[in-house]
């Protein structure tokens, strides 16, 4: 574990040092905030209530490219570099190097989000507002983030092309909540269901309506985990080779 917290927090130094972490927290900031407010709050005076709703889902789109961006160069700009070989020679296992990755850059995630609280509060003060499905979005989109970082590390495991890791991270995260989501619109009956569960974007859906349930946490933990170890996977083979 104290590998794990060692690579984090170079990882994390290295966003910062970088200015990587600061380009990517304003562009955050300035999309999500625009849509926010320029379009998340019209309504208030008709239907009497405040919302986030629009931050939502405009966070989980805006995410969907974020992190990719964050993740593409975190083990494809090291291979390249050589760097990669240099940690290799520590007293580090892959899986600590992935986990110690995947840390740093949920954790740049988190950051962005918190960021955004005083979203929240001011939106608050506008009228009466759902606490429990607005702390739940939260969660929803810290549990996606968690999930794309994982597909990201992945995708940057891959090859030493940041352009193609980010392609490839991409591809695999519009795979597990566009592809399945149409899927599920067309195939019939039980088919449909089992797309459905497998449609990112309509755990998030549930998650942002409040509802954290076991199924949801249990799904997207599994991607994560499912991420992370094949990560570890590409890594370990592509060092053997």
């Amino acid at each position: 574990m104290h590998a794990v917290w060692t690579i984090c927090k170079r990882e994390v130094n290295a966003f910062f040092d970088s200015l990587t972490a600061h380009v990517m927290l304003v562009i955050f900031l300035g999309i999500s905030g625009t849509f926010t407010w320029l379009f998340g709050q019209g309504d208030i005076f008709f239907v009497g209530e405040a919302s986030l709703d629009v931050f939502f889902q405009v966070s989980f789109w805006t995410l969907f490219f974020f992190i990719p961006a964050v993740t593409m160069g975190m083990i494809a700009e090291e291979r390249r570099s050589g760097t990669l070989e240099l940690l290799a020679t520590k007293p580090v296992d892959d899986l600590e190097i992935v986990a110690g990755k995947w840390l740093a850059a949920w954790s740049l995630v988190a950051i962005a989000l918190a960021f955004t609280l005083p979203y929240y509060v001011t939106v608050a003060q506008l009228g009466p507002i759902d606490h429990g499905a607005t702390v739940s979005g939260y969660l929803g989109l810290l549990f996606v983030g968690a999930v794309y970082v994982s597909i990201g590390l992945f995708a940057s495991s891959l090859t030493s092309n940041q352009v193609i890791a980010f392609l490839l991270s991409l591809f695999v995260a519009a795979f597990l909540h566009l592809l399945f989501g149409q899927m599920a619109s067309i195939l019939p009956g039980p088919v449909a269901n089992v797309a459905e569960f497998l449609d990112l974007q309509s755990h998030f859906r549930t998650m942002s309506r409040g509802v954290i349930d076991a199924a949801s946490v249990l799904y997207v933990g599994t991607l994560t985990v499912l991420g992370l170890l094949a990560a570890t996977v590409s890594l370990k083979s592509r060092r053997w080779s």
